[in-house]
């Protein structure tokens, strides 16, 4: 039998008319009283699949200096859009931004609105962003964040092996000196493929050089210009460097070249993503293809039938693709 206004009433210990604003997202109630009465009805089987009428597609900032202009996420949303869209649901684009004076509000309005599916982007998430992950009661899903927390479902890449792959494909190629540009925003996929780097590199039982890790920024301008200072203190350069992603990898390669290092005789380069100009690049870039579309589509699947409840919370991986072209030489 369908759960009722005033049975929810009882179990909360409020008013129906404070349910029924609570339910109706009214203002005047206080937002703890409103989170346990959405909470308790959803328990109660209050919101069913028919109160859900689109899915929100939600891309967490915590500055944005990864999520902001990268063409990745548009190709992964338009997958998402397009399932979506074959299922009949319609999709709506927001953010938390937590540079803004309203992110509060902005949290509120999120876990207030019933009729909507989640899809969070965490990619700029950490750990302590998972207690926000905790107060969401509609259906949701996350991607390209993972914690080892258990509690909620997420699609992601594979990093740890991609780059394990990658950097073994340089030794094989006759690297030993073997550095890591490494985005100075240290998201958790950023953290993931330094495990895979070290990881392959202490396999080999090659030493990682600290000297070697050239931390740089997570833009083409701001790498370049980061690159550009190591370059300045003449340090001296691996003959292979793995990239947390295209964009760092691109801009490195661009600091690289104007200060007349060449790309791949004097320093072999490999990206992650395989944005659409790493192939275009003055040197096309080597790197790991992420299939963005079919990733998209992937997380509408999932989160459908986390709507219809029939599966079990799940951690999903999707692979990459290593993609040869002429930033890495033979030694």
């Amino acid at each position: 039998m369908k759960v009722n206004m005033k049975q929810i009433s009882e179990i909360t210990g409020v008013s129906t008319a404070t349910v029924s604003n609570a339910l109706n997202y009214k203002r005047g109630v206080n937002a703890d009283t409103a989170a346990r009465v959405i909470k308790v009805a959803q328990e109660l089987g209050y919101f069913d699949e028919s109160r859900i009428t689109k899915v929100k597609f939600v891309t967490f900032k915590r500055n944005g200096s990864v999520v902001e202009d990268t063409p990745f996420f548009p190709l992964m949303l338009t997958g998402i859009e397009q399932e979506c869209r074959e299922n009949g649901m319609d999709m709506i684009m927001t953010s938390l931004d937590m540079r803004d004076a309203n992110y509060e509000e902005q949290v509120r309005n999120l876990l207030n609105d019933k009729t909507s599916a989640i899809v969070m982007l965490g990619t700029e998430m950490i750990a302590e962003d998972v207690q926000l992950l905790k107060k969401i009661t509609s259906p949701f899903i996350v991607v390209d964040y993972w914690n080892g927390d258990m509690s909620f479902n997420t699609v992601q890449i594979n990093n740890e092996d991609s780059v394990r792959y990658a950097t073994r494909y340089l030794i094989k190629r006759g690297h030993t000196e073997i550095g890591y540009l490494k985005g100075d925003f240290r998201i958790t996929p950023f953290k993931d493929r330094g495990v895979g780097y070290r990881s392959a590199m202490r396999h080999a039982g090659i030493p990682i050089r600290e000297e070697y890790t050239f931390v740089v920024g997570t833009t083409i301008d701001t790498a370049c210009a980061k690159m550009e200072d190591h370059l300045r203190r003449g340090v001296k350069l691996p003959t292979a460097f793995i990239a947390d992603n295209d964009l760092i990898a691109l801009g490195a390669m661009k600091a690289m070249t104007e200060n007349g290092i060449r790309i791949p005789e004097d320093v072999s380069i490999i990206g992650f993503d395989d944005l659409p100009f790493a192939a275009v690049a003055s040197t096309p870039l080597t790197t790991l293809y992420v299939p963005k579309q079919e990733m998209g589509k992937i997380v509408a699947r999932r989160l459908r039938e986390i709507i219809k409840g029939t599966s079990a919370t799940a951690k999903i991986q999707v692979s990459t693709t290593f993609v040869e072209r002429e930033s890495v030489r033979t030694v």
